[in-house]
């Protein structure tokens, strides 16, 4: 099969499409034929060799992916530890999703990995509910455009981060109030029940200074930087709870259960259209280095997509 690999850590000219080995599917695993694939930060933490994938998994970028079980054609979306971005992959039967009735295949492959960690962030951790204020940091990335449709489907007040050249569209999507963070201070503007954060250090005390009573922030994203100040007479103030999260790291039980629930909680919202795919555009795979430069310089609004070529 071919597969996009990383050569050595570096930019995106270090991503190459080759020939590589088959994978081989193991115990409770199937082989997927992959369709499509979906660029994410952590693709690009990645390659920057900054992200390496969990033991065991594949070395290839690529978090979600769309396509067929190879044994017997059925249509599948998945939740992958890597190996996204290749011909096939051998992923946990337990992480793959049916494609939701009113999606093509590639539009499925922009869907496993943002609903994965925005349910189990806003719901399972966070506790978000209809009435409460949601703060959604970048509201143009895959992430951002989905929790914006999520949090507005579940009844939330949604608020947003985002370039003003992006507000009409996030507008659209169902954010009620939208923040240009080039002209303006958040903190200043909001007071949210809860934060979903991509930025981590660089917003950490002005997330505190943006949260109401009793809130939470969870901090899914270093996008600005590992560290920063915090106010803890603040955070104590306001009786405030910090969480910290990632998906790809956890383990298969805690994955599937995650995908169980999305399947359950999550599916039925896309299948009524209340949430839709974003996609800025799709490339195919032997351009993952062009699809990268797009992501990184944030010129997108929702997922760059990668077909199998």
């Amino acid at each position: 099969m071919r597969a996009v690999t990383v050569t050595r850590p570096g930019g995106p000219e270090v991503l190459e499409w080759v020939e590589v080995p088959d994978p081989e599917a193991g115990p409770g695993e199937v082989l997927v034929k992959v369709r499509a694939s979906a660029v994410n930060r952590a693709d690009i933490l990645q390659r920057q060799g900054n992200y390496s994938p969990p033991p065991g998994s594949s070395q290839y970028p690529g978090l979600e992916c769309s396509g067929v079980i190879a044994a017997t054609n059925a249509p599948v979306c998945a939740l992958l530890a890597g190996g996204g971005y290749a011909e096939l992959v051998a992923v946990p039967e337990a992480h793959t999703l049916p494609i939701p009735r009113n999606l093509t295949v590639e539009e499925a492959a922009t869907m496993p990995e943002v609903a994965c960690t925005v349910w189990s962030n806003l719901v399972q951790i966070a506790g978000l509910q209809r009435g409460e204020t949601l703060l959604v940091h970048g509201g143009g990335s895959g992430i951002g455009t989905f929790a914006i449709q999520f949090g507005a489907a579940l009844g939330a007040h949604v608020v947003t981060t985002a370039r003003r050249s992006k507000h009409a569209a996030l507008k659209d999507l169902g954010a009620h109030e939208t923040i240009d963070y080039t002209e303006q201070d958040f903190a200043a503007e909001v007071k949210a029940d809860v934060i979903l954060d991509i930025i981590g250090g660089a917003y950490l005390d002005r997330n505190l200074d943006a949260l109401a009573r009793h809130g939470r922030i969870v901090v899914i994203g270093l996008q600005g930087g590992r560290k920063g100040e915090l106010n803890l007479a603040g955070l104590m103030a306001k009786r405030g709870t910090i969480y910290g999260s990632m998906l790809r790291s956890r383990p298969h039980d805690e994955k599937a259960a995650i995908v169980r629930g999305v399947r359950d909680e999550v599916w039925p919202l896309i299948e009524s259209g209340a949430i839709k795919p974003v996609i800025d555009r799709r490339l195919p795979m032997s351009q993952a280095a062009e699809a990268h430069r797009i992501v990184e310089a944030s010129e997108h609004l929702g997922k760059v997509v990668l077909l199998a070529e």
